[in-house]
């Protein structure tokens, strides 16, 4: 069984719920895998840190670990 399709030259609607989540993703461009790959990269400093009174010296672990320009 063989459909034609054909084309109507109006462009799909954006489903509203995910309109924010598509736009995001055509805007910054990052894979799952960078994100897991922070995720872990912020646990290994968590673990590393265990035992740290405060966070005013965990968070510029952190950010230290991540160079390049904040958004």
């Amino acid at each position: 069984m063989l459909v034609k399709l054909t084309y109507t030259g109006k462009p799909a609607r954006l489903p509203k719920p995910y309109a924010g989540g598509i736009i995001a993703s055509a805007t910054y461009r990052l894979n799952t895998s960078v994100l897991e790959g922070m995720n872990n990269r912020i646990k290994v400093i968590k673990r590393m840190a265990y035992g740290y009174r405060d966070s005013d010296y965990f968070f510029p672990k952190i950010k230290t670990a991540f160079p390049g320009n904040p958004r």
